[in-house]
């Protein structure tokens, strides 16, 4: 729900309880609240005991002061399920502070920096023609990645170039913290909302992932296999 006049002013002294982690959008609140200005709109999950609020930009032009998304949510399966299911948030532009442990949480894009880094984890990678492979995919399609407070990939999943995600890998000491969802959610609306199909291809083997993906609603095509081949000399 959209929150306006007297719910901003409450909201505004409501988070004060949970600075320094929500003073993104604090800041945002206090500017709205005593300077006239309509560059943002602001939404909860619920109010007034929300889980989740957003400062979102209501202009997407050039030269514009705020074009980022702020988020600040209560706990990560709050911000999880507004991340599933809101249509509020344009999840192609974000920076996200989740109030639980204290440290920052960010979802970004990866750059050619993580190439390393998703050849050396990647099941089918640790060679060149990975390598290659990976920094084509990042140069040129979506990805998405979870950073941790250092500014380090966490969690991420890429695009093929037939516009499949994939390689969705969280590293070991992140596991268990909701990551995949989040990045399969924003990755999802990001495709969808610039007009790509959104589908995925998942070993018959590898139940985690077929259990994850059903669980965020993706249907299973069973009478659809695809089949990799790979022929020395090509």
């Amino acid at each position: 729900m959209e929150l306006t006049g007297e719910q901003l002013k409450i909201t505004d002294t409501l988070l004060k309880r949970y600075l320094p982690r929500s003073q993104q959008v604090y800041g945002c609140l206090v500017l709205k609240n005593r300077v006239r200005s309509d560059l943002v709109r602001v939404f909860a999950d619920r109010w007034p005991e929300f889980n989740v609020l957003a400062c979102k930009p209501q202009y997407e032009q050039k030269g514009d002061l705020f074009k980022d998304t702020l988020v600040f949510a209560k706990d990560e399966s709050s911000l999880e399920e507004t991340m599933r299911k809101s249509s509020v948030i344009d999840w192609t532009r974000y920076a996200l502070f989740i109030n639980k442990t204290g440290s920052g949480l960010s979802l970004s894009s990866l750059d050619e920096s993580h190439i390393g880094l998703v050849n050396q984890t990647w099941k089918f990678g640790k060679n060149e023609d990975a390598v290659r492979m990976i920094s084509n995919m990042l140069a040129n399609f979506p990805s998405c990645c979870v950073l941790d407070a250092e500014g380090k990939p966490a969690s991420w999943i890429l695009t093929y170039a037939s516009c499949a995600m994939d390689m969705l890998y969280t590293l070991p000491e992140h596991r268990g913290k909701g990551y995949a969802k989040v990045l399969i959610s924003a990755m999802a609306r990001r495709l969808h909302t610039e007009g790509y199909p959104v589908f995925c291809f998942i070993e018959e083997e590898n139940e985690v992932s077929h259990r994850l993906f059903k669980s965020m609603g993706f249907i299973e095509e069973p009478s659809y296999r695809e089949a990799w081949f790979e022929f020395n000399g090509f």
